[in-house]
């Protein structure tokens, strides 16, 4: 779904998505060179976007995150991806041990006071990601480009809170969202969003340094759900639907889309992956955002939270795992 396009051409946006016309000409210049990543949470999409970074751009990544008990868990399956890859020819040993040296995990946020470009990749909580844009704003340098990997919230609403004076752009303008694909090691997907604070060199330094990482860039307004989850989201909250309603079963459902429109999974299977608790927080942020009543969560997806059954990662959702 996402397009190649040239920083050139993903800068030439329809009047509607040029919000960050708003910037102001002193937030204009060279693309920041970025030599040091940092990585605000350790999870599978903060983890997966520290190694490959390390890996395809080749960058000191400093990886943050507030547990102990989760930095020591993100960098063993660091270790065992990369073991994985040297097993199957993709790295050499060499070059295993050399990504690996490039990453740094921290619980110190202050230790981004060198980071050119930070990533924030914490769970969708609005609250928690204001409270991270506005710490980044005081500690990394006044180049370093502030992006969030949010795949729902207001990317206006996360730049602003790096601020107490509206006027004062000098932190808001350098808010971007890159919002990445799960799971970041193979997809090659990658969404830029400008809030209306947004600078163009700010966006073209997104594109260009996840295109550095290997990855495929798609340029989408700050709107509810973004490109990707406007469109993936509503799919499957209606297969749940589906399956609530008795149109069809589990089985079923992930197998007709499967073997009628060549997805590589379901999308029962996929919101599992996903993780239910994801999907509707996603969903609600749709509903919410937009007031239209067809982002309505489904009651099934809702009580499956409720009940603690978010998919793969708890061991139980649609499928048992």
């Amino acid at each position: 779904m996402a397009s190649i396009m040239s920083t050139r051409h993903a800068l030439r946006l329809p009047s509607s998505m040029r919000m960050r016309l708003f910037s102001s000409s002193s937030s204009r210049g060279a693309v920041v060179e970025v030599k040091r990543l940092g990585v605000v949470g350790a999870g599978q999409m903060g983890l997966g976007i520290a190694l490959v970074a390390a890996q395809k751009a080749n960058v000191k990544v400093t990886l943050v995150d507030s547990s102990q008990k989760s930095l020591d868990k993100g960098m063993a399956f660091a270790d065992k991806l990369l073991a994985k890859d040297v097993a199957k020819a993709r790295l050499t040993q060499e070059q295993a041990d050399h990504a690996r040296a490039l990453l740094t995990p921290t619980t110190s946020l202050d230790e981004l006071s060198s980071a050119d470009f930070v990533i924030e990749a914490v769970p969708e909580i609005p609250d928690l990601k204001f409270s991270i844009f506005s710490r980044l704003a005081q500690i990394c340098p006044p180049h370093a480009i502030l992006a969030t990997n949010t795949s729902s919230i207001s990317i206006t609403r996360i730049a602003a809170s790096t601020t107490q004076d509206p006027t004062d752009t000098s932190a808001s303008s350098r808010v971007v969202s890159t919002h990445f694909m799960n799971p970041v090691p193979i997809q090659k997907g990658v969404e830029i969003i400008s809030g209306l604070q947004t600078s163009a060199a700010t966006l073209e330094a997104a594109v260009a340094f996840c295109r550095r990482m290997g990855k495929i860039t798609s340029v989408s307004a700050d709107s509810p759900g973004f490109l990707a989850n406007r469109i993936l989201m509503p799919y499957i909250n209606e297969a749940v639907i589906c399956l609530d309603t008795g149109v069809g079963d589990r089985d079923s459902i992930d197998a007709i889309m499967k073997n009628g429109t060549n997805v590589p999974m379901g999308p029962l299977q996929l919101a599992d992956f996903i993780g239910l608790d994801t999907c509707l927080a996603i969903m609600k942020v749709l509903h919410t955002e937009t007031g239209d009543s067809k982002y309505r969560p489904s009651v099934l997806l809702k009580n499956m939270v409720d009940a603690g059954w978010l998919g793969k990662k708890s061991g139980k959702g649609f499928y048992d795992y």
